[in-house]
This record gives structure tokens, C-alpha cells and sequence, in this order.
């Protein structure tokens, strides 16, 4: 009994942090009240702390119930007061933020998997794969349409090496290692993007060695980024669809560090850096719903 009355005097449970009112339901209640007997919410003031956040989280994670309800429909017609209901203490009405944040994202990488099912020509576009691009001859002149340059004194050997390979441009080892870093840089990716072009070898290792360069790191990095430069520009729609791909990631990883630098830049607000995270949670939540709703009709007409 007596460590029944401890473990109730500390915490959230305290005495200090309770209240004559709950905080969800405006059911008046009495300091000895621990919980609400209309709605079950905890009697507590305590300010919200990341321990209290993933507490609660992890005690709804299997009921929704009516709170999916309220939810959604505060989160798309009043997306800023739900927040604001969140962290004054309306915890049990709302389904918990990451959770529901959570939820929306498998949603909506399931169902942008089901178009690319549904789709395939979408799913082909994706940045990385083998598809023709669609303005390969713009592609062709930019390279062999290349302005004159100012080659070394092994230019002759580039020349004929440009040849043989059957690109515009050759640059040796050798010739590149006597430039500056900024056009090194430039002049091997032009070289490379070119050479990429022309042989479609994705393979580091392979095109280096035919192009007579060193199989160091710094080249196969820069060959590898020279294909994915040379996407981006043969192909536009598909370097798009990849980044949305992705967002949800960047989002979900990211959401912390968005919310230090609200934390940081309003720090003159009596607003916690857990309640920052609440707000860009409820924040992406509503964008991925709003995505996932304007993605529904490409489901249901198949195109």
C-alpha cells in the first residue's frame, strides 16, 4: 500500500501536476482523482517530455478507435489545431502523432508500390534503370557538338584515342593530372558522361580501364555520378518520380533536426522541443494524406 502511494506521488502521477479539470474532457475532477472517470485520461498538468511522448505512443499502438475519427478529421480541415489541442493536454481524443505519421507512410509507399505494380511503364521511369531516353538526339549533339579545346602536349594520342573509342573527346591520365581541381573535375566528367553515352557500360572498373585511366576510388565515385548526371538530364521525369520516391524517407529521418532548428529559432516561446516534433509530425502527416488522396484515383482508373 505504502509503495502504491509512492509510485503515484511521483511522476506524472504527482499531486503537483494534477488538476480540478480534465484536460481532454472538461470533467471537473479533485486533486485525489488520477484519472478521469469520464474519459479515463491521466489527471496531469506536467509539461509534455519525450519520455511521456513514447510512452504514450507505445501504449495506443494497437487501438485507434474513435481517435482515427478525430484525427483525420482535424488533421485535414484544422491541421494547426490539432497541435495545438495535442500538447495542452487533449491526448486521448487524437491518435499519437508518430504513430499515425507512421501509419500514413506505409500507406503510402504501399500504394505507390501498387501503382508501380499497376503501372509498369511509371515503375520503368525510375532513375537507375535502362530506359531509352527521350531526348537522346539533344543528348547526341551536346556531345558531339563539343566546343574546340586546348589539349596538352600528348593531344595527339588523346585525339586518336578519342577515335577509337568513337567519342568526341579524350583526355589521358596523364593530360588531366596537370589541371587544376575545378577543371580536372569538369573535363573528367564530360569525358565520362561521354564514354557513357556511347558504350552504355555501367561497370566502373570496366570503363576505366578501357579509357586508360587508374581504377582509384575517386574516378569510379565520379564515373558512377556521371551516369546518374546523365539520366538526370536525358531523362527529367525520372530523376522526379525517384526524389518523390524518397521524400518519405528524408521526411521521416530529417523530422528531428527540422524540429532543433524550430526549437532553436523560437526559443524565446515557452514551446518544448518534443512539442516542435509534434507539430511537423501533424505536419507531414497531412501532406503524405493529401498526397495519398490525390494518388487514389490513379488506383481506382489504372493509369
Amino acid at each position: 500500500m505504502k509503495r502504491k502511494k509512492d509510485e503515484v506521488s511521483t511522476g506524472r502521477k504527482s499531486l503537483q501536476y494534477r488538476g480540478n479539470k480534465c484536460l481532454n474532457c472538461n470533467q471537473p475532477l479533485d486533486v485525489s482523482d488520477v484519472y478521469c472517470p469520464y474519459c479515463s485520461q491521466l489527471n496531469s498538468k506536467k509539461q509534455l517530455s519525450a519520455k511521456d511522448f513514447f510512452a504514450e505512443f507505445l501504449s495506443s499502438i494497437l487501438v485507434y478507435d474513435s481517435r482515427l475519427r478525430n484525427t483525420l478529421k482535424d488533421l485535414l480541415f484544422r491541421p494547426g489545431v490539432i497541435s495545438k489541442n495535442y500538447v495542452k493536454g487533449q491526448r486521448l481524443k487524437y491518435a499519437n502523432p508518430f504513430r499515425f505519421f507512421l501509419s500514413v507512410s506505409i500507406i503510402y509507399f504501399l500504394m505507390e508500390g501498387f501503382i508501380g505494380y499497376i503501372n509498369p511503364s511509371e515503375k520503368d521511369n525510375q532513375l537507375g534503370l535502362n530506359v531509352k531516353p527521350a531526348n537522346e538526339a539533344s543528348i547526341d549533339s551536346l556531345f558531339a557538338n563539343q566546343p574546340p579545346e586546348i589539349f596538352t602536349p600528348d593531344s595527339r594520342g588523346d585525339t586518336l584515342k578519342a577515335k577509337q573509342l568513337g567519342i568526341p573527346l579524350y583526355y589521358s591520365e596523364k593530360s588531366l593530372d596537370t589541371l587544376s581541381f575545378f577543371e580536372n573535375y569538369s573535363k573528367r566528367s564530360s569525358l565520362y558522361m561521354s564514354y557513357y553515352f556511347r558504350t552504355k557500360t555501367e561497370n566502373p572498373v570496366v570503363a576505366l580501364d578501357s579509357l586508360n585511366h587508374s581504377n582509384r576510388f575517386k574516378n569510379r565515385w565520379l564515373y558512377s555520378r556521371s551516369i546518374t548526371w546523365y539520366k538526370i538530364i536525358s531523362n527529367p521525369n525520372a530523376f522526379i518520380n525517384y526524389i518523390t520516391s524518397k521524400i518519405p524517407f528524408f521526411i521521416f529521418f530529417f523530422t528531428p533536426f527540422y524540429a532543433l532548428f524550430f526549437w532553436l529559432f523560437y526559443s524565446r516561446k515557452k514551446f518544448t522541443y518534443m512539442e516542435h516534433v509534434i507539430f511537423l509530425f501533424h505536419i507531414f502527416s497531412f501532406i503524405f494524406l493529401t498526397m495519398l488522396i490525390f494518388r487514389i484515383p490513379e488506383v481506382i482508373v489504372g493509369t
